[in-house]
C-alpha cells in the first residue's frame, strides 16, 4: 500500500506577493496586507488583477525596483541621487521629461554596465 500525503498549500508573506506582483506593499488593500497568499491566489492575481493591482500598476506609487526599470536606470542609482521614496507614474513622466543631468548620467552608467555583462556573458560562451 503507499500512502499519499496531502498537498500541502505554498503560501507566502503578502509583502513578498506584493513584490512578486511589482507593487508597493504599503499601497495595497488593508485585507491583502492582513492574510498570508497562497501560490493559487498570486497566480489568480496575476491572471485576473482585480482593480486596485490594476490600478497600483497604472499609476503606483510604485517601488524603487519599478522605479529604477521605468527611469532606465539602477537601483543604486536612484539613491545616489536622492530618490528614496516610492514615486508615482506621474512623477516618474516628470522626470523623465525634465531630464536632468544625473538622470542622464545614471542612465549612461546603466547601459555601460549591460554592456559590459553581455560582453562578460559572451566570452564565458
Amino acid at each position: 500500500m503507499t500512502s499519499s500525503k496531502p498537498k500541502s498549500v505554498q503560501t507566502m508573506k503578502p509583502e513578498t506577493a506584493a513584490k512578486k506582483l511589482g507593487v508597493l506593499f504599503s499601497a495595497t488593500p488593508a485585507e491583502f496586507q492582513a492574510g498570508v497568499v497562497s501560490r493559487d491566489e498570486l497566480n489568480a492575481l496575476q491572471a485576473k488583477p482585480p482593480a486596485w493591482l490594476v490600478e497600483l500598476r497604472r499609476n503606483g506609487p510604485h517601488p524603487k525596483q519599478v522605479v529604477a526599470a521605468k527611469l532606465g536606470v539602477s537601483i543604486s542609482g536612484l539613491l545616489r541621487n536622492g530618490i528614496t521614496e516610492p514615486l508615482t507614474t506621474a512623477e516618474i513622466d516628470a522626470l523623465k521629461a525634465e531630464n536632468p543631468a544625473w538622470l542622464e548620467h545614471e542612465r549612461s552608467v546603466q547601459a555601460d554596465a549591460r554592456k559590459e555583462a553581455l560582453r562578460l556573458k559572451q566570452r564565458e560562451s
